[in-house]
């Protein structure tokens, strides 16, 4: 592939990633306004990441096989095309106030991303040098972030209106009668009707898009092949690469780790205090700084330093950061925010985060060859962190408290660190033997 072609596929896929990341992060305000206008428990709320990630887990494999027989391009439409029928579904679940209803809009979104991840991260990964994978990544992940900041603000400018506040404090002090209350989140649950409207016709117009771009297919077979294919030769299994199955449970400890510091940042802030219409700017706060955490990716990483040790430098930051989220306490006031310190280290988690997908996906899937779609899927499956995560930490929340539930991030953290120091290193599994 020349650098003209080359340019024109990163700028595509680049698109792809914030479209990914906007329908995705959104999430992270979806879950405390559906908790509040569809009366949810803290378990109950997270359900929203569970249904839009499990996707990943049923669909990826799936996504491979559809992949391998109708090519990248048309697949990527059929991905945009089942979002679109997701968010679509938005309608009659604000219409009859049916929170399954909205679960499987989130499913059907999260199958269509399912699709187009599927595609997406191995051709922005074997596009060029396996070597500035990374590098590429990060951009992408820039595009992705950049959404993400913009979603949860966007969302809320929409939907919320200036005079909530009122009605929050009235629905949670139980001032209002039960007629007045269910006309209330009745017409608060139906202010997404328009938004997801929306989003389902820019999302089947974007597939067709894609389908018609000058976006080329590419052998990932033939890119992927490993210099050390005698080494790597006689494998007859996908299970039979350690580095990759290894890597895939890191995704889903990073993911999961990642989806906590966003998804659940409103809710933290609402425990100190604060309204809905001010939290709602946390996780664009978390959100920025992962994408300083993309500059620096980009302009370290091959130069200065390679993507072994950055990804053991920015997971032992995510131990540090964790434990600061647990262990530190005291009033701030930072952005105008009257908070606890601690918000501010689960803010700054965004930083690590960054590097982390990045630098792990060309580490697992390097010297796949006929394997690297097989191996893509796998990789994907591991998102489905996202849908575990979070009912965890909800049912961690219940249990003990908001705060207390952070140490979900401990265990996740520490897999990173082997990972990144020696898991990824690991070629056969009867014999230990390390590239």
């Amino acid at each position: 592939m020349n650098k003209k072609s080359s340019a024109l596929s990163i700028a595509i896929v680049g698109l792809m990633f914030f479209i990914f990341g906007f329908v995705s992060w959104v999430n992270a305000i979806l879950i405390p306004y559906f908790k509040i206008s569809l009366e949810l428990t803290n378990f109950q709320s997270y359900l929203v990441a569970f249904a839009f990630y499990i996707a990943y887990f049923v669909m990826s494999m799936p996504a491979s096989l559809l992949l391998e027989k109708v090519g990248f391009k048309k697949g990527m439409m059929f991905g945009f095309w089942i979002m679109a029928l997701g968010a679509a579904l938005f309608v009659p679940a604000a219409l009859t106030r049916t929170y399954g209803l909205f679960l499987l809009g989130l499913f059907s979104i999260g199958t269509g991303l399912a699709i187009l991840q599927t595609a997406a991260n191995p051709y922005i990964t074997i596009v060029g040098p396996i070597d500035r994978a990374a590098q590429r990544m990060s951009i992408m992940g820039i595009c992705n972030k950049l959404a993400g900041i913009l979603a949860p603000l966007v969302f809320a400018a929409v939907v919320l209106k200036v005079t909530d506040s009122d009605l929050f404090n009235a629905l949670k002090d139980g001032t209002m009668s039960a007629f007045d209350k269910e006309i209330a989140l009745t017409s608060l649950i139906r202010r997404v009707i328009l938004p997801y409207s929306i989003l389902s016709g820019l999302l089947l117009l974007v597939g067709l898009l894609v389908y018609k771009s000058p976006l080329p297919e590419i052998n990932t077979s033939q890119a992927n092949q490993e210099e050390t294919d005698a080494d790597h030769g006689g494998r007859t299994s996908i299970l039979q690469f350690p580095w990759l199955i290894l890597g895939a449970f890191a995704i889903f400890f990073h993911v999961g780790s990642q989806i906590i510091a966003i998804d659940t940042i409103i809710g933290y802030a609402q425990s100190m205090g604060l309204n809905l219409l001010e939290a709602k700017t946390f996780p664009s706060y978390t959100l920025g700084a992962t994408m300083t955490g993309y500059l620096i990716g980009i302009i370290c990483i091959p130069r200065f330093i390679s993507q072994r040790n950055a990804l053991i430098t920015v997971t032992t930051l995510g131990v540090i950061l964790s434990l600061a989220v647990l262990l530190t306490h005291g009033d701030v006031v930072i952005f105008g925010h009257h908070t606890d310190i601690s918000i501010w280290f689960l803010v700054a988690l965004g930083l690590p985060n960054s590097l982390i997908y990045a630098n792990i996906w060309p580490l697992a899937i390097k010297g796949l060859g006929r394997f690297t779609k097989l191996g893509s899927s796998l990789l994907v499956m591991g998102l489905c962190g996202n849908a575990l995560t979070p009912l965890i930490y909800g049912r961690l929340a219940d249990v003990w408290n908001v705060h207390n539930a952070y140490v979900i991030l401990l265990p996740c953290y520490l897999y990173l660190v082997f990972y990144a120091i020696y898991g990824h290193k690991i070629t056969h599994w009867r014999r230990v033997k390390t590239a």
